[in-house]
C-alpha cells in the first residue's frame, strides 16, 4: 500500500514527495535542540542527523511503509516541515501513524494541526486503517496539543524505541471511542 500524500492540499499547504534538494532548508530542524529534546538517543552532528533522516524516508518510500511528505507553504513556496502517514510497529502491532515535524520558524502557526488533520482525513477517506495513532513523547506538550486538536485521545502509555510515549488514537467519526 502506498500511503504517500503527494499532491494533497490544504488551505495553506501543499504536500510533496521528499526531495534531497531541500536538505539545506530542513537542516535547521536538526540544529534546533528543542526540536529533538523529547527523544532519548545519541545524536550525531545536525548534518549527519539530517542525512540519516532523508535516508530513512527513502527507505520507507521504497518499502511502501508510508513516509513523510514535504509541506510547502503555498503563499511563499517555502518548506514548512514534513508530515505524513507512517507504518509503525508499537508493542508488536502494526499501526498507521500520523506524524509531523516542523521547522522552528513555523512553530505555533497552526501548520502542524492543519497537516495532521489532512493526513487523518486522507487516511480515513481511503479506508487505509480502522484507527490512526500518533506516537508522542510524554514530555512533548506541543505535539500532544496538535493530536488533541486532531480529535485524538490518549489510548495508552508505552515505551517506544527506549522513550516513554503516549499513543494517541482516533477512529473515523468516533473520536470519543478512546
Amino acid at each position: 500500500m502506498n500511503y504517500l500524500l503527494h499532491g494533497l492540499e490544504t488551505s495553506r499547504l501543499l504536500f510533496k514527495s521528499i526531495n534531497t534538494a531541500d536538505f539545506a532548508a530542513w537542516l535547521p530542524f536538526f540544529e534546533e535542540p528543542r526540536a529533538h529534546q523529547h527523544w532519548v538517543e545519541e545524536k550525531e552532528t545536525p548534518d549527519a542527523e539530517c542525512k540519516k533522516w532523508y535516508e530513512k524516508q527513502a527507505l520507507r518510500y521504497a518499502q511502501n511503509r508510508g513516509g513523510m511528505n514535504a509541506l510547502i507553504e503555498k503563499s511563499s513556496n517555502a518548506l514548512v516541515g514534513h508530515a505524513g502517514l507512517l507504518v509503525q510497529e508499537v508493542d508488536g502491532v502494526e499501526e498507521l501513524e500520523i506524524a509531523y515535524s516542523l521547522l522552528p520558524a513555523f512553530w505555533k502557526k497552526g501548520y502542524a494541526a492543519e497537516a495532521a488533520r489532512a493526513c487523518k482525513e486522507s487516511a480515513f477517506r481511503n479506508h487505509w486503517a480502522q484507527s490512526l495513532i500518533s506516537i508522542i513523547s510524554e514530555s512533548n506538550l506541543p505535539s500532544q496539543k496538535v493530536a488533541l486538536k486532531n480529535g485524538m485521545r490518549i489510548d495508552k502509555k508505552t515505551i517506544y524505541r527506549s522513550n516513554p510515549v503516549y499513543i494517541f488514537r482516533v477512529w473515523p467519526n468516533n473520536p470519543e471511542k478512546v
